[in-house]
């Protein structure tokens, strides 16, 4: 029950940041997930806001990207 607003509002952060910037969205998560290059002109995109303490599902997925690919 405690869980539940902890969830969602990390739910609602990341479908949020998907909307309002999606290329900075899959930007981030390719990054953190070991996914992308390491370049400057890609880093600009990278938003490490999104992984604050909110990112829960930021996180989950970069953790699922990490071990599919």
């Amino acid at each position: 029950m405690v869980l539940m607003p902890v969830i969602l509002r990390s739910l609602v952060k990341l479908v949020s940041a998907v909307m309002r910037e999606p290329t900075a969205s899959v930007t981030t998560m390719l990054y953190y997930s070991n996914q992308l290059p390491r370049n400057l002109n890609l880093e600009r995109f990278v938003r490490h806001e999104f992984l604050r303490q909110d990112g829960l599902f930021f996180h989950f997925l970069i953790g699922m990207l990490r071990c599919l690919w």
